[in-house]
């Protein structure tokens, strides 16, 4: 299984960026897709993560900001970040947990200029 994430970069405070990591590979079911990121010298932490069945989850320092969906015909997973602050500066990392395995992506850069 692979996960190639996309749609980092930079962008101002107050701006949007949308991520998307398609899954690929052997894959019969997902269970849960998610996003995580981590911060220069801050350990990963979850950002929101989404169920088959579409039930959500988000940190509380992304709630009413960010959204995540997913398409599962296409095993694809989004995050739709807007209203962007510094601190959401970070790597940001898909996950998959399919059969109780957890996939990563390779991570992609998200700067927030001030």
């Amino acid at each position: 299984v692979q996960l190639q994430a996309s749609g980092g970069g930079l962008v101002q405070a107050g701006g949007s960026l949308r991520l998307s990591c398609a899954a690929s590979g052997s894959i019969f079911s997902i269970n849960v897709m998610g996003w995580y990121r981590q911060a220069p010298g801050k350990q990963r932490e979850l950002v929101a993560s989404i169920t088959s069945g579409g039930q959500r989850n988000y940190a509380d320092s992304v709630k009413g900001r960010f959204t995540i969906s997913r398409d599962n015909r296409k095993n694809t997973v989004y995050l739709q970040m807007n209203s962007l602050k510094p601190e959401d500066t970070a790597v940001y990392y898909c996950n998959a947990v399919i059969v109780g395995i957890a996939y990563w992506g390779q991570g992609t850069q998200v700067t927030v200029s001030s």
